[in-house]
């Protein structure tokens, strides 16, 4: 099956039409990442004298320094270079899952015409990092994957109607359980589902490094002067946190900005990050990677359900031969806020939720 691949790709045009170099965002984006201007370019082999004529040219087009010079401490981001690096990574984390799926949508469309094309697995999950290592591990295997990346409704209706072979979903654990069995309940078929245990992950509030305003639970969402960033109604973390609201008696109506929604949790981290909102939720990994701090809410597992009899085609058995494995349950485990303990179990859905037997 042929690969297809899309990326992002952003810039600034001054009045004269004249845009910023793509090689100087990446630059500013490294510097960030390795903390110092000379970091960066031994980091990336990119000359000295080459970064800092990038860097002159930038600053003379934007008519602002990007980079301060300390005596002792090297080259730091200006507040203006660190507006755009955080630009570009709020573009990545909202624009990378849908060209994502725009891109197995197009391999799927070019396989049709393409003779000896093997029948690709079908998943449908939200953008969780555990599948997107199981979908980059199959696709290094040479396996066959069209993937569509939308919230946990969405993957168990796409089950329920046979356009997908795994769709992803996560249930949480304690109180909330059976309120999420009962919303999705109406798209399960005891006899045939099978539940596919992946991981065990902290769902939680994303805040600024320190928590600057001391925000520690669901209850300060709707205090004055906090902004939030929510996600979209399909996600089961939007679900999630309305259980939390409706348990605190919160009116959505109380809590600023809760109309607004992000379609990832990186999404929501980055926009966090970058200052535009004091607190998202969503689960660890991302806000460990864009340096935030994270208060934990709650636990929930995640699984990928399938019909029985999809459980002895090839294409699957692959999958789950990589999520047993010992090599993926490590992966798994070095995310933070994850846990693989369970990966790759197979149970029914009376099995893994025995309220459902009643």
């Amino acid at each position: 099956m042929p690969q297809v691949s899309i990326t992002p790709q952003w810039t600034i045009s001054d009045n004269t039409g004249k845009r910023l170099s793509h090689r100087l965002l990446a630059l500013l984006r490294d510097v960030q990442l390795h903390g110092s201007l000379s970091s960066a370019c031994k980091a990336t082999g990119v000359s000295y004298r080459h970064a800092w004529t990038l860097i002159r040219e930038g600053e003379s087009q934007l008519g602002q320094a990007l980079l301060l010079m300390e005596r002792g401490k090297g080259s730091t981001l200006t507040p203006l270079a660190e507006k755009l690096v955080w630009a570009g990574h709020r573009i990545s984390a909202r624009l990378n899952p849908m060209l994502e799926t725009l891109a197995s949508e197009l391999e799927t469309e070019l396989a049709k015409v393409l003779p000896s094309t093997e029948q690709p697995l079908r998943v449908h999950a939200s953008h969780g990092f555990a599948v997107e290592k199981l979908i980059d591990t199959l696709v290094q295997r040479g396996a066959s994957v069209e993937r569509k990346y939308v919230g946990s409704q969405e993957s168990v209706v796409a089950l329920h109607e046979g356009i997908c072979d795994l769709a992803g979903t996560h249930i949480p654990q304690g109180d909330f359980e059976s309120k999420a069995l009962a919303h999705y309940a109406q798209w399960f078929d005891l006899q045939r589902t099978r539940v596919i245990h992946v991981a065990t992950r902290r769902q939680g509030l994303m805040v600024a490094r320190g928590n600057p305003l001391k925000i520690y639970g669901i209850e300060d969402l709707s205090r004055p002067g906090v902004r939030f960033v929510n996600r979209q109604p399909s996600s089961g973390t939007r679900f999630l946190l309305e259980c939390f609201l409706r348990k605190a008696h919160i009116d959505t109506a109380q809590i600023n900005g809760y109309t607004h929604s992000e379609f990832t949790h990186a999404a929501v981290a980055a926009y966090v990050a970058s200052g535009m909102a004091d607190v998202g939720m969503g689960v660890e990994t991302p806000s460990r990677r864009f340096n935030l701090d994270f208060v934990p809410l709650a636990s929930e597992r995640y699984f990928l359900l399938c019909d029985k009899d999809s459980l002895d085609s090839e294409r699957l058995r692959v999958a789950l031969d990589i999520l047993a494995s010992s090599g993926f349950r490590a992966a798994v485990d070095e995310l933070p806020g994850y846990s693989g303990e369970q990966c790759g179990v197979v149970q029914t859905l009376q099995e893994a939720f025995p309220q459902l037997k009643r």
